[in-house]
């Protein structure tokens, strides 16, 4: 399974940004898909999660502010960032989870896309 994220780039403080993430390979469906952010020296932190069924989870500085949202037939995952603030500035990683072949629920990462938020 390959993830390919794109979207990312540089905007003003109180700006936006819609990151995209398509998912391809051998699997026909995948379950939660989701970003994550991390800063170089940080861990990797959870942003936003959705559900196959269209339910979501997000971290508490996205609330609010942030949409998730998700295509299931294009097996693709949104993300739009409205109100961005400066220590948003981090760069975002996609995953999608399945099952293929009887294996363990797996996940996959995109290659991360840089968001940075001038002040």
């Amino acid at each position: 399974v390959q993830l390919q994220a794109s979207g990312g780039g540089l905007v003003r403080s109180g700006g936006s940004l819609r990151l995209s993430c398509t998912a391809s390979g051998s699997v026909s469906s995948f379950n939660d898909m989701g970003w994550h952010r991390q800063v170089a020296g940080k861990q990797r932190e959870e942003v936003a999660i959705i559900t196959r069924g269209g339910n979501t989870r997000y971290a508490d500085s996205a609330k609010g502010r942030f949409v998730i949202s998700r295509d299931n037939a294009k097996n693709t995952v949104y993300l739009q960032m409205n109100n961005l603030k400066p220590e948003d500035t981090a760069v975002y990683y996609c995953n999608a989870d399945y099952y293929y072949s009887g294996a363990p629920l797996s996940r996959s990462w995109g290659q991360g896309t840089q968001v940075t938020v001038s002040s």
